[in-house]
């Protein structure tokens, strides 16, 4: 069994490291130190439910569902595009360096809905974890599902913890407020790309 969790492990740590809405979120927070234990627990714990949902077999059915995948996309769409313009905001007025006092920050209410709306509104956050990892997990044996569903679920947590909090590392880089007007730039062009790819793809 404890191939099979590393199994679980290791599917899902390279499904979830690219650069995307959800890692790029947890990123700047974890970098503003605000409110990164909600981030980090709210992304992990999400992305725990979508994968328990791909491993009982919601996968194919979101995945054949022309009205479901139709609503995801939209919605998903309007959401990466309204955050987008925050980051393009924050981007050009700057602000400085790790004092981050001058662009406005989240309360904890809209910490927890920017979190859960990154890890449930957007369809590639569903692809990766209900229908990819859930496709993977069907092939193993009844009797292993178990160990991978841990698995699986164990990377997701230490993903999220190692990027929310390791950001610290590079504190002294985004102590220039250079590097923040840098950083909210590459997260905006990242979200309104996701988003185009949503909305006219």
């Amino acid at each position: 069994m404890t191939s099979v969790f590393f199994s679980g492990f290791g599917v899902t740590v390279g499904l979830i490291m690219a650069i995307g809405a959800q890692n790029a979120h947890v990123l700047r927070q974890g970098l503003r130190r605000e409110h990164v234990l909600l981030t980090v627990a709210v992304s992990a714990m999400c992305d725990a439910g979508l994968i328990l949902l791909g491993m009982a077999g919601v996968g194919p059915w979101l995945s054949s569902s022309a009205t479901a995948m139709a609503a995801a996309k939209i919605g998903g769409g309007v959401f990466l595009l309204w955050y987008g313009a925050r980051a393009a905001r924050s981007a050009w007025r700057g602000h400085a360096g790790m004092n981050t006092s001058g662009s406005q920050a989240l309360s904890r209410r809209q910490a927890l809905a920017a979190a859960a709306g990154f890890s449930l509104l957007n369809p590639h956050a569903y692809l990766d974890t209900v229908v990819l990892i859930g496709a993977v997990g069907a092939t193993q044996l009844e009797a292993a599902r178990p160990a991978f569903t841990a698995g699986a679920i164990a990377a997701s947590f230490v993903w999220f913890v190692l990027l929310g909090y390791g950001a610290r590392l590079m504190g002294p880089l985004f102590q220039r407020p250079v590097a923040w007007r840098v950083l909210d730039s590459i997260v905006a062009l990242t979200l309104w790309s996701i988003a185009a790819s949503l909305l006219l793809g």
